[in-house]
């Protein structure tokens, strides 16, 4: 069975062209554009794996990703942070926070992002 993977994004073009590119991969894809969304989806969905952008419009990725890690059945779901938040204290918070990886999204191609996703899914 495919894997699903939430991206929780509210850029556009990036959510969009990871959705693109995980989909050739035969993930299947739920996208949300906010914090709010995105936990909803969690709640309903509990994807596999969640890709999480920390700056969002309404509840920011530190807190939906509190919230997943406080929850006893999301907090399995292994979320990786992707990010323009790159100083060292937001990567150590998210890390604390429970993340299995923090992406800087000028440090990693889509290609680099989607190889981190499958070896965090292995």
């Amino acid at each position: 069975m495919a894997k699903t993977i939430l991206i929780i994004e509210d850029d556009k073009f990036l959510r969009e062209l990871i959705a693109q590119k995980l989909s050739k991969e035969d993930y299947e894809i739920s996208e949300a554009i906010d914090g709010e969304e995105g936990m909803s989806k969690v709640k309903e969905e509990k994807p596999d794996l969640i890709l999480l952008d920390l700056i969002l419009p309404g509840i920011d990725g530190f807190e939906v990703l509190s919230q997943i890690k406080k929850d006893p059945a999301l907090s399995p779901i292994p979320v990786i942070i992707l990010s323009n938040l790159g100083q060292k204290e937001d990567v150590e918070k998210g890390t604390k926070l429970g993340a299995v990886d923090y992406l800087i999204k000028a440090h990693f191609t889509p290609g680099e992002i989607i190889e981190k996703i499958k070896n965090v899914l292995k």
